[in-house]
């Protein structure tokens, strides 16, 4: 009984200390780089939606009239706002350029489309707004124009 007791030990003790390194080395992989590909899935995300809504103007104008429905906003210029705002805003993420800014505009816009227009599509919604708020609170990462721009501009010299 103690041989398999203390054969166990030694696997459990490797497994953990493997599990340690795994563990260590993901911690060690710079924000910079995890930040591009969040950058790059929202703005997917947005262009994808915005160049449908040019496809086809007159359609995008009917869905907004018939099923988005935004509260407060006429359909034409609900649909003006939301164009502009999917086919600007993937470009200044995928620059890095204003990352915050627009991260905080998508986020607003994509708790309008939770809340007025399709609440049932919440756990689509919540990837969206998850990594929004990431690039919200820690921005575009060294591998972009802000980033160029703050060391450039933004420190006293």
């Amino acid at each position: 009984m103690t041989t398999s007791t203390t054969a166990a030990a030694p696997v459990t003790s490797s497994f953990k200390a493997g599990i340690t390194r795994v563990i260590g080395v993901l911690e060690r992989v710079p924000y910079s780089l995890l930040a591009i590909p969040l950058r790059l899935a929202v703005a997917t995300v947005f262009w994808h939606s915005g160049t449908t809504k040019l496809a086809n103007w007159d359609a995008t104008l009917q869905l907004f009239e018939d099923e988005y429905k935004v509260p407060l906003l006429p359909p034409d210029i609900a649909a003006h706002i939301g164009a502009s705002i999917e086919l600007s805003t993937p470009v200044l993420l995928v620059l890095g350029f204003l990352t915050r800014p627009a991260a905080l505009v998508l986020l607003g816009m994509t708790t309008i489309i939770e809340v007025f227009v399709y609440p049932q599509a919440w756990p689509t919604h919540i990837q969206w707004a998850a990594m929004l708020l990431v690039l919200l609170c820690r921005g575009a990462g060294s591998f972009s124009v802000d980033h160029w721009l703050w060391r450039r501009f933004g420190q006293q010299r």
